[in-house]
């Protein structure tokens, strides 16, 4: 059963790995395509989430150790916290710490209580993720690379920065993938105008490096 997992892991990273190359390739000096593979977060942006990962998740393990298995996600300064947890003790414990992050905008707290996840749940959540990232790919109309995708015990969790006809459509693809148990959303809403300014601009405005965008 292992094997199996990991061999389809392998073969769906190596597949979504491929694609986005040949995406790339294939809207190369096309405009429009271009803008839907962009990043609708500015460069400040990107990094504040990547630190709040990276000093979250380290702070967190240190802290608690075989206790908890805990995935930070960042983006757009909103911060969703996944996986497992011994107690409730522990769980709101991790959510007060990264709700004390001064980067921090918003913090989801869906860690569950139990024991923690086996490596070929997790093989399989990867599988999944990998999956849903390729489809939303091939998707006409949706801005794959302003989105982050978290599978965590079969359930998906969306995040990004799309206008509400996007969040719709991103919403049904996830849910539309086959092995996909539930899906939850926690999007920025953008208006079309301000969709159309992100890409005519190519990047939010920098003036404010530690501000997200604007949203209506």
């Amino acid at each position: 059963m292992k094997i199996s997992s990991l061999r389809r892991l392998f073969l769906a990273t190596l597949i979504a790995s491929q694609i986005t190359g040949c995406a790339v390739v294939a809207v190369g000096g096309v405009a429009a395509g271009a803008t839907v593979m962009a990043d609708r977060r500015t460069p400040a942006v990107q990094a504040i989430d990547k630190g709040i990962e990276l000093e979250a998740e380290n702070a967190l393990a240190k802290r608690f150790g075989d206790n908890a298995h805990i995935n930070v996600t960042s983006f757009n300064q909103k911060v969703l916290l996944t996986g497992e947890v011994k107690d409730a003790d522990i769980k709101g414990e991790a959510g007060a710490y990264v709700k004390a992050m001064k980067n921090a905008r918003s913090v989801f707290n869906e860690l569950i209580i139990g024991p923690n996840s086996t490596y070929t749940s997790r093989a399989n959540d990867s599988y999944l993720e990998s999956k849903i990232k390729t489809q939303m790919i091939f998707t006409d109309q949706l801005p794959s690379n302003s989105m982050a995708i978290v599978a965590e015990g079969s359930s998906i969790y969306l995040m990004g920065i799309l206008t509400q006809s996007e969040a719709e459509l991103a919403k049904k693809v996830a849910s539309n993938t086959n092995g996909v148990k539930d899906v939850y959303v926690y999007f920025d809403i953008i208006s079309v105008d301000e969709k159309n300014r992100l890409e005519k601009q190519g990047k939010a405005d920098q003036t404010q490096p530690n501000t997200p965008p604007k949203f209506q």
